[in-house]
């Protein structure tokens, strides 16, 4: 594990909290839409991002989910560690969406950590930094933005991420994601067409600009 440590966080931690996290860290691979943590079940540990990508969402009362950002190699999900003060139980939905590779941080020492080494409290500080910025701009995006400009944006994201040009996903993940309804998606996933941003396959979308 220290080796995988050094290689993504060998500039981000002191050597010393290196070792630490190797030795109460839990090395894990998981497969691609593999379920980390649902809403409302106990939060175990905080991830550190190796590689792959890991979708976070939310879900209101009726059910419907929001995404709300994705976590990437170097990255980790901060929204936990805040919780973690208060109830212990998750309020997000963490789903890979690669294959991936992460280190599962125990809860107990996440404090002890922000006050014994200066490197992990920064660290904490930019993730916290970061993940505002995509919240706002996940409800900037809600509020203000035309559901076409959102829908496109999402897609472009989503290619991104998975670093393919074909997306295998239905119009109704689509729409829950970004939500919306299914028969909106479809109707703008077909203009997209039109405009031959994209052409339209059973259960996949090729990207073509």
């Amino acid at each position: 594990m220290i080796v995988e440590l050094k290689q993504q966080f060998g500039n981000v931690f002191e050597a010393a909290l290196l070792e630490e996290i190797a030795r109460v860290g839990t090395l894990r691979a998981v497969p691609a839409d593999f379920e980390l943590i649902d809403i409302g079940e106990p939060i175990k540990g905080v991830p550190l991002m190796l590689n792959g990508a890991i979708k976070i969402s939310r879900e209101d009362a009726n059910g419907d989910e929001l995404l709300l950002y994705y976590l990437e190699e170097g990255d980790s999900c901060t929204m936990t560690m805040a919780w973690e003060m208060g109830e212990k139980k998750s309020k997000i939905r963490a789903v890979t969406e690669l294959p991936s590779q992460l280190i599962m941080v125990p809860l107990s020492a996440v404090e002890q950590w922000s006050s014994h080494y200066p490197s992990w409290r920064q660290f904490v500080f930019k993730s916290y930094h970061k993940r505002m910025e995509e919240l706002l701009e996940t409800v900037d995006s809600i509020a203000f933005d035309q559901l076409e400009t959102r829908l496109w944006e999402y897609l472009l994201e989503k290619k991104r991420i998975i670093k393919k040009e074909v997306l295998t996903i239905t119009h109704q993940n689509i729409a829950q994601e970004i939500y919306s309804s299914r028969v909106v998606v479809s109707r703008l996933l077909k203009r997209l067409e039109q405009q031959e941003k994209i052409k339209l396959h059973r259960n996949a979308i090729e990207m073509l600009s």
